[in-house]
């Protein structure tokens, strides 16, 4: 008697995004053994969080700033909504990662220019932006970093746009001292456990809008 073998499945990703996704994790790695506390994390992040990210990004509305552009999971994930190229720009410090966005994304605007000045950069002009898509480890950052970035996003900001931010822990990544400062109100918008580490995302908006 013969017995037939099962023939396991697999899912196969096409060539062509296997490649992208393997780069974007070497470069990654490679990214994390130079600057461990910049990068945060030794993989991007999934594309289940770079949705969470993104959910409410508009592609008929204003602007979008991404900070902290790394490999590129966000800037994809942001594109598909449906945003003209045009309309996104992508702040990354990193010069090897920034070079591998514009090699990527060719449209979008890449800025090597800090998240705390970056008004100076922009094409867009302060109050035009319906999202701030934060990929920046604030973390590993101080109050006054926190306070700056903070600041400079909601300068940038249309009334009622929100900065949206994920973290590896189930509390914000600011304190409740900054963000009363800045009369900002913050909520859990969701979280992800399709992640390495599992990811919980928040959403930072002005007090009364």
């Amino acid at each position: 008697m013969q017995h037939k073998h099962k023939r396991s499945r697999a899912i196969a990703l096409p060539n062509g995004e296997f490649r992208a996704r393997a780069t974007e994790y070497l470069d990654f790695l490679a990214a994390w053994v130079k600057k461990p506390r910049q990068t945060a994390s030794v993989v991007p992040s999934s594309r289940y969080l770079a949705r969470l990210m993104v959910a409410q990004v508009d592609p008929a509305d204003g602007r979008v700033l991404e900070l902290g552009g790394g490999t590129g999971v966000f800037t994809r994930a942001i594109l598909q909504t449906g945003l003209p190229p045009e309309k996104l720009e992508v702040v990354e410090i990193n010069p090897a990662f920034a070079r591998g966005l514009r090699r990527h994304f060719p449209h979008v605007s890449v800025l090597e220019t800090p998240a705390q000045i970056v008004s100076t950069a922009t094409a867009g002009e302060p109050g035009e932006y319906q999202t701030v898509v934060s990929g920046l480890p604030l973390l590993a950052m101080d109050r006054h970093m926190h306070m700056d970035i903070l600041s400079e996003s909601f300068r940038m900001l249309q009334p009622g746009g929100s900065f949206v931010q994920f973290t590896y822990s189930m509390r914000p990544p600011v304190s409740r001292e900054v963000i009363d400062a800045l009369d900002l109100d913050v909520v859990r918008a969701g979280q992800t456990v399709r992640n390495f580490p599992p990811a919980t995302v928040f959403r930072f908006s002005r007090r009364g809008q």
